[in-house]
């Protein structure tokens, strides 16, 4: 792996790479530090404010910047934008109008900025994203489509649609990017064929890839072999070509012994939104 991302991930040989736990802490964060109703994306400078506190809190391996987040922020405070979005009952438009309004655009790049600015290098910058096929639901469900049906042709669409996103901060040296897909859907063959023009755009500026989802039993993990890290519930019958992130936050909140972690894997973590200051540091700790 020649990306970004990849020196700073498990490599085996027991010394490569600084991440060992991955944390997904932007709901918790955001209620802990801004409340309820709190919007720390109002503009970059709240952001910031909001970033670094949380990081300097929860003391992440990876600072992760929830692109996903600014575009929910963007649709609350924009309800033109939202009826926009809804004006014709085709399944890939409304996350076209979402992803190619330049105001998050903006305060995207405005934001990735600062961040690297105030990591100076500490830990990687990794922007996160839903998967094709997920941004494609939520869109249409915040613009009042969720009936209309996804079909292969529109994923291909958002694929592209979101590889568009990433060549608008093309000119930061981020470390690589993450995408979830709704875990209510297996990942197979079909659905990586659909990352095609991200991995490329990730490759042309050296950025990491990892993905995040339920993958399909029997999928080669052959078929994984562009991806720097693949995060998953269990770990796959056949060694992967990149790192693999053991999602544990199951076990962790259950307050059971998290999975031991070998070779070239890490732990990943998503922390509850409503849970207890006091338990989540005291896990963190537990983990690390």
């Amino acid at each position: 792996m020649s990306s970004n991302l990849a020196p700073h991930l498990p490599d085996g040989s027991g010394t490569g790479g600084g991440v060992r736990v991955w944390l997904k802490s932007s709901g918790y964060a955001r209620r802990l530090l801004a409340g309820a109703e709190g919007d720390p994306w109002e503009t970059p400078a709240a952001y910031l404010s909001f970033f670094a506190q949380a990081h300097g809190l929860l003391r992440p391996d990876v600072a992760v910047i929830d692109v996903a987040d600014l575009y929910r922020s963007w649709t609350r405070r924009h309800p033109d934008l939202v009826a926009d979005m809804g004006a014709r009952r085709r399944v890939a438009v409304p996350l076209r109008k979402l992803l190619d309004e330049d105001g998050p655009r903006r305060v995207l790049d405005e934001v990735v900025e600062a961040v690297l600015a105030h990591m100076r290098g500490r830990s990687p910058v990794v922007l996160a994203f839903p998967g094709p096929r997920a941004w494609l639901e939520e869109a249409k469900a915040i613009a009042g489509l969720a009936d209309l049906e996804v079909d292969d042709d529109a994923v291909e669409d958002a694929a592209m649609y979101l590889a568009d996103l990433l060549r608008a901060v093309s000119s930061h040296p981020i470390a690589g990017v993450l995408f979830e897909e709704d875990g209510a859907r297996e990942i197979d063959a079909a659905a990586l064929a659909a990352y095609r023009p991200i991995l490329n755009v990730a490759e042309h500026y050296r950025w990491g890839v990892a993905l995040r989802g339920r993958f399909a039993d029997g999928l080669d993990p052959a078929a994984l072999a562009e991806f720097d890290a693949v995060i998953a519930e269990r770990p796959f019958e056949a060694p992967l070509a990149g790192a693999f992130g053991l999602d544990v936050g199951a076990a962790v909140w259950r307050g059971e012994p998290a999975p031991e972690c070998a070779g070239k894997s890490f732990r990943f973590v998503e922390i509850p939104v409503e849970a207890r200051p006091e338990t989540v540091l005291d896990s963190l700790d537990r983990l690390r």
